[in-house]
C-alpha cells in the first residue's frame, strides 16, 4: 500500500531494538507516533480510538528531521489491529520518486475541521480508517488514512482529501462548497 504522509500527531516514543539472541547489543530502533491532547498542561494519550504509526529506523527516516518525510509517498504495511485492541501502521520505506498513493495520512484537530463527533455514523464514509483518535474534554486529534476525495466531517463542515493537479501524490483537507 502507498500512502503520503501528510501529518504527524502530537506524541512520539523511541523503541530500541535488541539483537535477536544478544539481549545487550541494541540493533537500530523503532519510532512511533500517535494522537495526543493536552490535558492538564501536558500532552496525554487520551486514545478514545487506540493506534500508532511506526517507522523503522532504516527506510528512509530520520528521527532528527521527522518534517522532511511530509508529503513523501511510503511503501506501507495496512494498518492492522493489534491483539492489545489497538492498530498499528507500519511505514517501512519512503520512495525515492513519489508515485500515486492509495491513500494519505491526515492528522485532524478542532482547529482545523470543529468538533469531530464520532458516535455518529455519518462523521466518515467506511473507506476512511481511522489510525488513532484521541480525546479529552474540548481537545481531539485525528489520524486519518484518507483515499483521494473521500471526507471527514466536522462542526466546521465536510472536508475532502483534495490531491494537487501538479503533485497528484500531495493532498489537502479542503472544506466543500454548497451547491
Amino acid at each position: 500500500m502507498l500512502v503520503t504522509l501528510q501529518g504527524f500527531g502530537n506524541i512520539w516514543e523511541r523503541k530500541p531494538r535488541i539483537q535477536a539472541g544478544n539481549s545487550t547489543k541494541v540493533h537500530g530502533a523503532a519510532y512511533y507516533n500517535t494522537t495526543g491532547v493536552l490535558v492538564n498542561g501536558r500532552v496525554r494519550y487520551r486514545w478514545r480510538i487506540g493506534g500508532k504509526i511506526r517507522f523503522n529506523s532504516t527506510g528512509g527516516f530520520d528521527p532528527n528531521y521527522p518534517l522532511r518525510v511530509l508529503g513523501r509517498v511510503f511503501e506501507c504495511e495496512p494498518p492492522e489491529r493489534r491483539g492489545d485492541g489497538w492498530n498499528q501502521m507500519l511505514f517501512r520505506t519512503v520512495l525515492a520518486h513519489p508515485l500515486r498513493p492509495d491513500a494519505y495520512l491526515f492528522v485532524v484537530a478542532p482547529e482545523k475541521t470543529g468538533r469531530i463527533d464520532i458516535s455518529s455514523p455519518f462523521w466518515k464514509p467506511a473507506s476512511v480508517q481511522v489510525v488513532a483518535f484521541s480525546e479529552d474534554s474540548d481537545q481531539q486529534q485525528a489520524m486519518l488514512l484518507m483515499p483521494a476525495y473521500s471526507w471527514v466531517h466536522g462542526e466546521l463542515g465536510t472536508f475532502f482529501a483534495e490531491p494537487s493537479a501538479r503533485q497528484p501524490w500531495s493532498a489537502q483537507l479542503t472544506m466543500g462548497r454548497a451547491a
